[in-house]
């Protein structure tokens, strides 16, 4: 999701950051975090680190939600924000696998209609573009957040962020659309939202240019391709293999009770949300399934993979797709199937509406770790303090690594 640019006046944060130096147990890694919890302004969170095939560290911290003290645990569910277009990627390689297609078809060769950038009509986008956001299809800002987020029936929007998120964002509360429906509306050229600013004026695999509304296409191409919806052929591919039994797409599936709130601050939690283009961000799950996810991909870029699908797609998975110089060098070096290698790890980052996540591991597949938070990273006051946040906690769980 992209940054929500809403200037809301809160107080700065002027906690000193904690010294992570010298942590090499479990029990200083948790007094560290426990440290964050208490100190910087995050709800709740979990932490999971693994070091080869073991998980060395999976504990939890603050509240999943505050107004009823209830502790934020490695059970807890929540969303996992952009962290969800690493599956993407896993759908990707398993699609492959089973002949779907190739990272050269043409979407065109897969797509009940054609779609075409009318700024460059002569350019054949390929799979290997979406999966590397240089399709030339981008986000428009001004519509996405209305047109892709939700609110739920029932949910109470007269709050102060629930006023925000309808009369400054123009979300509505509505139940969800169908997958087809809501893409036709973008990319079908009678539809409400199509617009040529959904498109950059360059051939596809030039520009490096992200794009949740490319990625969400994708998802219904793997849909289209295989027969089987998105989230089912998730389900069966990759969830299933994992033993993943708390992730789902389905928000109307979960139960509340044991989903995190989200927040905007520790007074203002969001009415609950879902995405019709859930493919890009709408995943919820909890560590526990996580740390399941982290073990496997760290298995496959070790070249020890098997539960998902053969080596040779873990490779592809992790392998680099692009031309030096395409990602721009402050976001990464490179781009596999929507993983990206920035300083010798794979890592992919998340933030939505009150959440906030990041998942990382070595290129080698040595060691790895997942942070997931209902803390706010997006609305402009509150980006900052989830990236110096985030990088904290990152600091601490490498200094933990590199001891054990």
């Amino acid at each position: 999701m992209t940054a929500v640019h809403i200037s809301c006046t809160k107080d700065d944060d002027s906690i000193q950051n904690p010294t992570p130096n010298g942590i090499a147990t479990s029990e200083q890694l948790s007094t560290y975090l426990e440290d964050i919890a208490n100190t910087k302004e995050i709800p709740g969170f979990s932490v999971n680190v693994s070091i080869g095939n073991t998980k060395a560290f999976h504990q939890s911290f603050g509240y999943a939600n505050i107004a009823n003290e209830t502790r934020y645990t490695n059970q807890t569910v929540n969303n996992l924000a952009s962290v969800s277009k690493t599956f993407v990627g896993a759908a990707v390689a398993k699609a492959i696998e089973q002949g779907l297609f190739t990272l050269e078809t043409n979407i065109n060769d897969l797509l009940p209609i054609a779609i075409k950038n009318p700024k460059q009509p002569t350019g054949n986008i390929k799979i290997k573009h979406l999966v590397t956001h240089t399709s030339g299809i981008v986000d428009v800002p001004e519509t996405y957040i209305a047109s892709n987020y939700f609110i739920l029936p029932g949910e109470d929007i007269t709050t102060g962020i629930g006023s925000i998120l309808v009369n400054e964002l123009g979300m509505q509360q509505m139940e969800q659309v169908d997958l087809d429906v809501y893409l036709s509306e973008i990319f079908d050229e009678d539809g409400e939202l199509y617009s040529p600013d959904n498109y950059l004026n360059t051939l596809p695999g030039t520009t490096w240019a992200y794009s949740n509304d490319a990625t969400t296409l994708l998802g219904y191409i793997i849909e289209y391709a295989s027969g089987d919806s998105f989230d089912d052929y998730v389900a069966k591919y990759i969830f299933s293999p994992l033993q993943m039994t708390n992730s789902t797409y389905d928000i109307s599936a979960i139960d509340f009770q044991n989903m995190a709130t989200q927040y905007y601050d520790s007074s203002s939690p969001f009415p609950r949300y879902g995405n019709h283009g859930y493919v890009e961000g709408g995943l919820n799950s909890n560590s526990d399934d996580m740390s399941n996810y982290l073990l496997d991909m760290m298995k496959g870029a070790r070249g020890e993979g098997s539960a998902l699908f053969a080596q040779d797609y873990y490779d592809l998975l992790f392998q680099e797709q692009l031309e030096p110089g395409i990602v721009p060098s402050d976001f990464a070096e490179n781009h596999g199937l929507f993983w990206y290698m920035k300083n010798g790890n794979i890592v992919h980052g998340g933030n939505s509406l009150g959440v906030s996540s990041h998942i990382q591991l070595k290129q080698d597949g040595s060691s790895g770790f997942y942070i997931i938070s209902n803390m706010d990273g997006t609305f402009t006051v509150n980006e900052l303090k989830w990236e110096d946040t985030k990088s904290i906690i990152t600091q601490a769980v490498e200094e933990f690594i590199s001891n054990n």
